[in-house]
């Protein structure tokens, strides 16, 4: 199975609390900070599982984009995509099983469609970020990057990530790449509308519906869900819904959204 992922290749901040924030005042935590992304989160998880992945994105050229480099190369992923500027950091706030999230993505959404080598999508599945929808020149990126996968033969998956930001641009661009498989949830796919793709709903402790089939989620003791969705995305294209929700398990019982 070889699995390429487009998008972002972040610094994550994990921040776990064990009691509210304290506005104006100080509050204890446990932290962790590492490579983070969809697109890395997801070519990561693959790599784990046995898949032949490659992540393509803009990364900065500062130290910290040489650290997660090597962090994600270290998990087994092929990184390719152009250098140069700032990378980005998320801050993720993981409390009582459920997580807030503060985005800066640097320079990442600045990948352009001449940045792309045919080549790089030579792949059974491309897995696209739905952030990577929601600017230009990255959203321009994802389309031409469907269109050298499918020269190559590969399925293409969309994960929508939001429905906050979905507008009708969003809805255009995902029409334009024609995805045979999305991954959402209920609101998500309420939001972009009809599509002629096999649904894959997620449904947090809940489990999946794929195609109006459910699947219950696998009981684990829930430490952190940052990066459960891109673990789950992962399984689901290797192995279907039940590795997929094995492989999100796994990431709930850990603090971090890689392996």
């Amino acid at each position: 199975m070889r699995l390429t992922t487009l998008g972002d290749l972040l610094l994550d901040v994990i921040v776990r609390l064990d009691q509210p924030l304290v506005l104006g005042d100080d509050q204890t935590a446990v932290t962790r900070t590492g490579a983070g992304g969809q697109a890395a989160n997801v070519a990561a998880w693959a790599a784990s599982l046995g898949a032949e992945a490659r992540f393509v994105g803009r990364r900065g050229d500062d130290p910290a984009s040489e650290i997660l480099t090597r962090t994600l190369i270290s998990h087994g992923v092929d990184v390719v995509g152009p250098a140069g500027g700032r990378t980005g950091v998320v801050v993720s706030i993981a409390s009582a099983g459920d997580r807030t999230m503060a985005s800066d993505r640097g320079v990442s959404p600045e990948l352009e469609s001449r940045d792309l080598d045919s080549a790089w999508f030579d792949c059974d599945v491309l897995h696209l970020s739905g952030y990577s929808l929601l600017r230009d020149p990255i959203a321009d990126a994802c389309v031409s990057a469907a269109s050298f996968a499918r020269e190559q033969g590969a399925q293409v998956a969309v994960d929508i990530s939001t429905w906050t930001l979905v507008d009708d641009r969003f809805r255009e661009r995902v029409r334009a790449i024609a995805p045979d498989v999305v991954f959402a949830t209920e609101v998500e796919r309420d939001v972009v509308g009809a599509l002629d793709t096999h649904w894959v709903v997620k449904r947090g402790a809940h489990g999946l519906e794929v195609d109006g089939v459910s699947y219950p989620s696998v009981a684990t003791d829930v430490i952190d869900t940052t990066g459960a969705g891109d673990a789950l995305a992962a399984g689901f294209l290797i192995g279907g819904a039940e590795l997929g929700l094995e492989t999100a398990a796994r990431c709930c019982s850990q603090l971090g959204a890689m392996p």
